[in-house]
């Protein structure tokens, strides 16, 4: 095209207007295409053919992020103000770096999981042929604009949005639009404009792939001014939903907050009214300070979270926010999508009745493997009369299990291969001369073939259109009239079959002396019906086993789906999937209030728009419902980005579901979600383990430090602003990491989700903190006023030592809230024993070598001082092993409460 430049064309509803019309506005000629400058200019105005990516975040605001919350916060805040004391200037640098350490691991962590996700992306489509300058070049699919002419053929993806210009049996999957996975007939002919977006069958959409014959397209939208680009829009409307984790852990950071300035505040008021000066004020509330922040407490979520992600991925589970870990490990309720998801988006033909007799079919997708068997047991016959018919009158071809072509067709090339049929051998044994192609008015196609002296004529189309047009069917003694009884009998099998949920497709033949190649064939007048094949898109083989086991975790499992309501509830119930079915029109008649009481008692959603599925998850979000949402096609990314989680589909899923999502499964798997569950529940147990060790110890120092400043006025704080860092980090960040890698308990997919509102901290656990709590600080007290006797220095020393050992007991404590710490479990992790070894070093090296000393303000202990300290600790444990010994006397619990590695039911305690 040449002439005048003008502002870049664009045309609003392209569907209504007639080709000539169509390419007149867009300023070309279809029969020559756009010239490269004036695609140029056009592609410079317009931009690159791509979905609008949000901006990424600098990398120095990531940092912030990391470190910028609750818990660093206050710790900062005590960095400078130790600082502006010259003799804390050293407890000031080894807090920054702290903190520094704790932001740089999140950050670094956040971006790796950010580029696993980025390297799994893939291009819309990498090219495109394209007529330009009456020449078809193959162009990057980016550099589309509209006016371009495309040509596709079956196999290709489409790369933007085009009105069909030529066609010859074209066929487009539109499922990961529009949700319904049968292939949509495309035509020329203009439509009304008020048409819906999957009628319009002029219309060829961006990301959808050609399943059969080919065509030529004008394209008329790019980029975000696509159907999928609208979708796209969506995103940009709907709030991301902080998950449970990170909400409560934002809660206990404001509080811990809280605690440290009330018990700074209280010390002041003593310190002040006992005569000490400022200096000796400010060093004792940064050590109040460090004493209630939990400093490991973001290195250990985050690095805890970040191992789960690796391990997930290794399940085929990519994490892009490292807290969505947990998130599925609370889920209540998993709305899936069908196709591809609970679905192998594989048409396999299930269902076969011949010559009054029906047949079951085994196997699944395309490849050869599966049987045919007669329903009464009986041996299967030489089934070729039947699918000779169906693999002749195909255009697919499937080879190696991989299908080019239409679905459903493939599904009958792959039936053929099970009843040993070679079809390629047949097609070339019987060449087509003439076919009559599928219409959608007609309902049917027809193919004919040269055998011998004659022409043999196969169909295959719709049932209620063949029956229309066959004059006999076939039997087991040969060919008898259709009559009023046989077609009963056939009606009969064919409600059967629907009621299957399959797609049914009936075969017919005929024959006739020849064929005027230069006339159009007409179909004949006597068709005999052969058969019946029934056909669906079936379940994943895992996929019921996944179903159940969410059931079992008290987990409910609701379909949302764009197919039809019969197809969707008979792939439900071979699933396992309780409640009943409605439709997205029955969800318009339903105000927020009736959907929200009727939504608990759906199991399928079927035939529903993308507003639909973003209402249904904010009714089960309103019901108290922790939501996940799968799915794999455009129009499921809204409600991706909208659940608590959202979960997309790495192979099938579309870019833009993958950038809705939290969480991407590489194997398109809905098996992978009920790993991904078992590891967040995983997650969270260990999340409560190390929470309630490192708050134990936050609390016992608050106590010990304000206990101190009151018993013992006139000498030091118990313990200094250091020796309280390197409590925090030193001796529980390692074993909290290790608490981290605890290995799963047996009964953890027996249990039902914790409620969404339920609290890390609940009243049981802070109550079984603070006795602890307050038996450390009696014995840190005690181990400070044994050592006073001989200097400070060591009361110091000593009352340091005892309150790290405390950490060591309590950490068996805290592996389970029932079980004894001598059970099975003991030897089950090895890292807990490594760390654990690691910290008694460490500790060691602080009290004993002398560049340590001088960095944490310790001095040397004798043998008979650890012996002290290590019975003081000890005490932790034996209080422990009571409490929890007279619990399960009280309770009398079952073996699973014992603890992880046991079997026997659950006990919610």
């Amino acid at each position: 095209m040449t002439g005048n430049r003008t502002a870049s064309p664009s045309v609003s509803q392209p569907w209504r207007l007639e080709i000539a019309e169509l390419a007149s506005r867009l300023h070309v000629d279809p029969a020559g295409g756009l010239d490269d400058v004036e695609a140029a200019h056009r592609l410079a105005e317009i931009g690159s053919n791509r979905l609008a990516e949000p901006p990424a975040r600098p990398w120095w605001q990531a940092l912030v992020a990391q470190v910028a919350n609750p818990l660093n916060v206050v710790l900062v805040l005590a960095a400078a103000l130790a600082g502006v004391v010259e003799r804390s200037f050293r407890e000031a640098l080894v807090i920054g770096v702290v903190v520094g350490l704790n932001g740089v691991l999140g950050f670094f962590q956040e971006r790796r999981a950010d580029r696993a996700v980025a390297a799994l992306r893939e291009m819309l489509s990498p090219s495109a042929r394209v007529r330009r300058g009456g020449r078809v070049v193959d162009v990057p699919a980016a550099d589309l604009v509209p006016g371009d002419v495309v040509l596709v053929e079956a196999g290709d993806r489409i790369p933007a949005d085009g009105r069909v210009l030529d066609q010859v049996t074209l066929e487009t999957d539109e499922s990961g639009l529009t949700g319904e996975s049968v292939p949509v007939t495309k035509t020329s002919e203009a439509l009304p404009a008020d048409v819906g977006l999957p009628d319009r069958a002029c219309m060829a959409h961006m990301t959808s792939i050609v399943t059969r014959g080919r065509g030529e397209l004008l394209v008329t939208a790019t980029g975000m001014a696509t159907e999928i680009g609208k979708v796209a829009g969506l995103l940009q409307r709907t709030e991301a939903v902080r998950t449970p984790l990170q909400r409560q852990l934002d809660k206990l950071g404001v509080r811990l907050a809280y605690l440290a300035g009330i018990a700074v505040a209280g010390v002041a008021v003593i310190q002040f009214l006992t005569g000490s000066g400022l200096g000796e004020v400010i060093t004792l509330a940064v050590a109040l300070g460090v004493a209630a922040i939990p400093e490991g407490l973001p290195a250990v979520v985050t690095v805890t979270l970040a191992l789960g992600m690796r391990r997930m991925a290794r399940r085929r589970a990519i994490v892009k926010r490292l807290t969505a870990v947990e998130t599925l490990g609370s889920t209540t309720v998993i709305c899936t999508d069908k196709t591809g998801t609970l679905t192998l988006n594989q048409m396999t033909a299930r269902s076969l009745w011949h010559a009054g007799r029906r047949y079951r079919i085994s196997g699944e997708g395309y490849r050869p493997d599966g049987t045919i068997a007669a329903e009464d047991g009986s041996p299967a016959p030489d089934l070729r009369d039947v699918l000779a018919p169906a693999a002749l009158c195909n255009d697919s071809v499937v080879r190696d299990g991989t299908l080019v072509g239409d679905p459903t067709e493939g599904a009958l090339v792959t039936l053929a291969g099970k009843a040993g049929v070679d079809v390629t051998a047949l097609r070339q044994a019987t060449p087509r001369v003439a076919e009559i192609p599928f219409d959608s008015g007609r309902k049917y196609m027809a193919t004919f073939h040269r055998t011998g002296s004659c022409v043999r004529v196969c169909v295959k189309g719709a049932p209620d259109v063949l029956l229309r047009r066959a004059t006999h069917v076939r039997c087991t003694g040969g060919d008898r009239p259709l009559d009023a009884q046989r077609y009963r009998e056939i009606s009969a099998v064919l409600e059967e079959l629907a009621g299957r949920g399959e797609r049914v497709l009936a075969i017919a033949v005929a024959e006739q002396p020849g064929i005027d190649a230069t006339e159009t064939p007409l179909l004949p007048e006597q068709l005999v019906l052969v058969g019946l094949v029934g056909i669906l898109d079936p379940p994943r083989p895992e996929a019921a086993a996944a179903v159940a086991e969410c059931h079992t975790a008290g987990i409910d499992v609701k379909m949302i789906t764009g197919d039809h309501l019969a197809t969707a509830t008979s792939i439900a119930r071979a699933l396992g999937i309780t409640g009943r079915g409605i439709t997205g029109k029955d969800i318009d008649r339903l105000d927020d209030s009736a959907l929200e009481r009727e939504a608990p008692g759906v199991g399928v959603f079927a035939r529903v728009a993308p507003e639909h599925k973003i209402r249904i998850v904010q009714t089960l979000q309103r019901h108290h419902e922790t939501v996940a949402m799968t799915g794999d096609g455009v129009n499921d990314a809204p409600a991706l980005k909208g659940a608590d989680i959202g979960v997309a589909m790495g192979i099938t899923g579309t870019d833009v579901s993958k950038e809705a999502a939290a969480m991407v499964l590489t194997d398109d798997n809905f098996a992978t979600i009920v790993g991904a569950v078992r590891q967040g529940r995983t997650i969270y147990d260990n999340i409560v383990k190390f929470v309630r060790f490192q708050i134990n110890t936050n609390l016992a120092a608050i106590l010990t430090m304000v206990a101190g400043s009151v018993l013992f006025l006139s000498e030091p704080a118990i313990l200094t602003p250091l020796m309280l860092l390197w409590v925090n980090v030193i001796a529980d960040g390692p074993p909290a990491l290790a608490l981290g890698l605890e290995p799963a308990r047996r009964a953890v997919m027996h249990e039902p989700p914790r409620p969404p509102g339920a609290h890390i901290l609940t009243g049981r656990r802070l109550a079984r903190i603070a006795g602890t709590g307050l038996l450390m600080t009696a014995g840190t007290l005690s181990a400070y006023r044994l050592g006073l006797d001989r200097g400070t220095d060591t009361a110091q020393t000593l009352a340091f030592t005892t309150f790290v050992l405390y950490q060591v007991f309590n950490l068996f404590n805290v592996r389970d809230e029932n079980a004894t710490v001598f059970g099975p479990l003991l030897l089950r992790n090895w890292r807990l024993w490594a760390a654990l070894a690691a910290v008694l070093v460490l500790q060691i090296c602080a009290v004993h070598v002398p560049a340590a000393q001088a960095l944490v303000g310790t001095t040397a202990l004798t043998a008979a001082d650890w012996a002290v300290a290590t019975a003081l600790a000890a005490t932790a444990l034996a209080f422990e092993e009571l409490r929890k010994a007279l619990r399960r006397r009280r309770t009398q619990l079952t073996p699973s409460d014992r603890g992880p590695g046991e079997s026997g039911p659950p006990v919610r305690v």
